[in-house]
C-alpha cells in the first residue's frame, strides 16, 4: 500500500510560512522544532514554530505538485489557505 502525502506549512516566530511534504505531519513538524539534524535548514533558530495548515495531498507526486504550486502564491493567497478561506486546488 501506498503511503498518503500531506502537504503542510509552519509560521516561524517572524511570521515567515514554510511549505513542505511528508507522510506523518506530526513526525516531521517535531523534526523542524528540534532542529539539527532532521529538521528544514532554513527553519533552524527561526522558532517557536506553528504547525498552521495540513491537508492531504494524494501520492508523492501529487503532494510534490502542490507544494511546488503553493510555494509560487502570493503570501496573501497563502495567508487565506491558513485561515480556511481558500481551498486547494484539485487540479494540480
Amino acid at each position: 500500500m501506498l503511503a498518503s502525502w500531506f502537504v503542510y506549512m509552519v509560521r516561524t516566530a517572524s511570521g515567515a510560512l514554510y511549505t513542505g511534504i511528508t507522510t506523518d505531519v506530526e513526525r516531521r513538524f517535531r523534526e523542524h522544532q528540534a532542529g539539527a539534524p532532521r529538521g528544514a535548514r532554513s527553519l533552524r533558530g527561526k522558532g517557536p514554530l506553528e504547525l498552521v495548515f495540513s491537508a492531504a495531498a494524494g501520492d508523492r507526486s501529487q503532494a510534490a505538485r502542490l507544494e511546488w504550486h503553493i510555494k509560487q502564491w502570493p503570501r496573501l493567497r497563502k495567508e487565506a489557505l491558513v485561515r480556511g478561506e481558500l481551498s486547494l486546488p484539485d487540479d494540480v
